[in-house]
């Protein structure tokens, strides 16, 4: 039977077989493939449940030994095999790992940035919808609106500074509470801690 026989090389020992891959004998090199992918194939996919990456993790196990067939000295092929798909599998779960925890790290961290940015453009938008508001009310009212509210005076303080009744005060506060709810309704679920304030 020649060597260039299919079935020439079955009853090689691995050993022979490396000695004959060592010289670059890729028909030596196809029986190790043959006698050994599945079990190597098997052992990936029962660990990592997908076809595909063990497919490719194998492909590459046997790829790296045909590339070093000169370099490696190997004395038990099935066990090296086994061991070497084995580090394989590891390091792509440890990969993996690392990828997913990144990729959820960068995720949660543009969703708390796109947060606080809906939070800070909210909190802006309210603010400018607040102050225009309040320049929208009537003179007087604009005036004890602002005297009570951003300057924190009294009624009695707010009456006698304008020259007016406390209960005058507290019309003009009332009215002013009443426009600046209805202008301010579409802000109303950012509203509430604002509404507290302007009570």
């Amino acid at each position: 039977m020649s060597s260039s026989s299919p079935r020439f090389y079955t009853s090689w020992t691995d050993a022979a077989l490396l000695d004959a891959v060592a010289l670059d004998n890729w028909r030596a090199f196809a029986e190790l493939y043959e006698r050994y992918w599945y079990r190597v194939f098997a052992l990936a996919y029962r660990k990592l449940k997908s076809r595909e990456i063990a497919e490719e993790l194998v492909q590459e196990l046997f790829a790296t030994l045909w590339h070093k067939r000169d370099q490696q000295a190997i004395a038990q092929l099935e066990e090296y095999l086994l061991v070497a798909i084995n580090h394989r599998v590891l390091t792509y779960i440890r990969a993996h790992r690392v990828r997913a925890h990144y990729a959820d790290y960068c995720r949660n961290l543009v969703t708390e940035a796109t947060h606080e940015t809906e939070d800070a453009l909210a909190a802006a938008d309210l603010s400018a919808a607040f102050l225009r508001g309040v320049e929208l009310l009537p003179k007087k009212s604009r005036e004890v609106f602002r005297l009570s509210r951003l300057e924190h005076q009294s009624v009695e303080e707010i009456a006698a500074r304008l020259d007016v009744t406390p209960k005058a005060v507290e019309y003009h506060l009332t009215k002013s509470l009443k426009r600046l709810r209805t202008y301010l309704r579409d802000f109303l679920v950012v509203l509430a801690p604002v509404l507290l304030f302007i009570r």
